[in-house]
């Protein structure tokens, strides 16, 4: 099975490759993977046979591959069964958990938001807890993905967290049953000025058919078409390229939404159709420094062919698409094939989206995120003679407007204020006011 995703993620015969031993000794086989495999197992058996502790031959062999696939570069990788399918659970939203969202801050783990209906939210965890056990276990003391595996589990199994919330000395300790968690990855809602609110957190499986549902409701409640809307791609670390390519669909009326290149050939150009729920409405899209690989496709797209004024901080810029492959046993690999081009021409590799609108935000040095182009490894952009630079305004906020638009990263739509120009997301505040610029010249424009 092979499908193609984008990513801000060889099964060896052991006795086989052990049955050629010996220093330097050369070949039959030349230059071939069959004669670097042969390599593989001379080492394996040295290391077998001579190895001060006895060794797990599997857990060696999937050293190997993982360390052979991720040289290639940051977003090639080798997943073993376990790692796979807990892959495949995020890419399709599932997964056995408790239904929390989490961040690190100040080395601290902090619940962003309960998933609506989950063990944790019917249990009273909220939005600001911080959790401070997990099984008992100090969260500190292990990495955040560690961690994650711990708070996940088979439905129907226990597991107790423990958190401290704001306003109580106390420790809260909830002995929560995971469950089969839905992660839904559009949230929606109907702003004042009947403007629509679209938060994309991630690109999964049913993305599109998750946006189709709530460009349903919000006509519904506007009565109509919405007069405008707002497309928040902030922290979206991209996912499903086909369902990235729908998402944008929907923006457009026609057109190219963007081609993929394989060893400076084009592979693949994917344009769009009439008809799409939101292309005929005026649209801004907000991005960060977080808004990375697939999200970073819809915010060209819809740049490039001037759907949408794109507001906030130029983009991770990741521009390569990784095809999922799985393999014998359960296991699985991330491979890139291809590098992504906006229509225009513009390569997003290592650069990212340029915003026109730019909102810039005093920040120290240490909250300075690391983009593609600082990852040891990283694709180098294709000249293609297109070039990302573009006229912009900028809009520098204070200490105290710059700290709310950090915070506001995390926010689900239904925390968004029905009139965002007196709420404390400032990037939303400018693209709340540069969409309602657009409205008005539409509006003078006529039919």
């Amino acid at each position: 099975m092979t499908r193609s995703v984008l990513l801000p993620v060889f099964a060896f015969a052991g006795g086989a490759c052990a049955t050629a031993l010996g220093g330097g000794a050369r070949t039959a086989h030349g230059d071939t993977p069959f004669a670097a495999v042969e390599q593989l197992g001379r080492v394996l058996v040295r290391v077998e046979n001579e190895y001060v502790d006895p060794v797990d031959r599997a857990k060696l062999l999937d050293g190997a591959i993982k360390g052979m696939v991720s040289e290639l570069d940051p977003h090639s990788s080798y997943m073993p069964p376990d790692e796979f399918a807990a892959f495949e659970g995020d890419t399709q939203g599932e997964f056995g958990g408790i239904g929390i969202e989490v961040e690190t801050r100040d080395d601290k783990l902090v619940v962003l938001s309960p998933i609506e209906g989950s063990p944790a939210e019917r249990a009273g965890i909220v939005s600001g807890d911080i959790v401070v056990s997990v099984g008992g276990k100090d969260p500190s003391a292990e990495p955040l993905d560690k961690l994650v595996k711990r708070l996940r589990g088979a439905p129907g199994s226990h597991v107790k967290v423990g958190v401290k919330r704001q306003g109580r000395s106390d420790i809260l300790t909830f002995d929560l049953v995971r469950e089969v968690i839905h992660v839904p990855s559009v949230s929606s809602r109907l702003l004042s000025d009947r403007v629509a609110y679209v938060r994309i957190k991630q690109f999964q499986e049913h993305t599109h058919d998750e946006l189709l549902d709530a460009a349903a409701k919000l006509r519904a409640r506007a009565g109509g078409q919405p007069a405008g809307v707002v497309l928040d791609l902030r922290s979206d670390p991209g996912g499903l390229v086909d369902q990235a390519a729908d998402v944008a669909d929907e923006f457009l009326a026609a057109g190219v939404i963007y081609t993929t290149r394989h060893r400076g050939l084009i592979v693949d150009e994917v344009t769009a159709r009439a008809g799409g729920a939101f292309a005929r409405m005026p649209c801004v899209v907000l991005v960060d420094q977080y808004t990375a690989s697939a999200s970073e496709l819809v915010a060209g797209a819809l740049q490039d062919h001037k759907r949408a004024s794109v507001v906030g901080e130029p983009t991770f810029g990741k521009g390569s698409v990784q095809a999922i492959i799985a393999l014998p046993g359960g296991a699985g690999m991330r491979l890139t094939v291809s590098r992504y081009y906006t229509p225009s021409g513009r390569a997003i590799q290592a650069d990212g989206v340029h915003p026109d609108v730019l909102v810039e935000t005093k920040k120290d040095d240490a909250d300075r995120s690391v983009r593609e182009k600082d990852l040891e490894g990283h694709l180098a952009p294709e000249s293609t003679g297109a070039s990302a630079a573009r006229s912009q305004s900028v809009v520098v906020l204070d200490d105290d407007a710059g700290s709310h638009a950090a915070e506001s990263r995390g926010t689900e739509a239904r925390g968004v204020p029905d009139d965002p120009s007196k709420g404390g997301d400032a990037v939303l505040k400018v693209g709340w006011q540069v969409l309602h610029d657009v409205m008005r010249q539409t509006t003078a424009a006529g039919p």
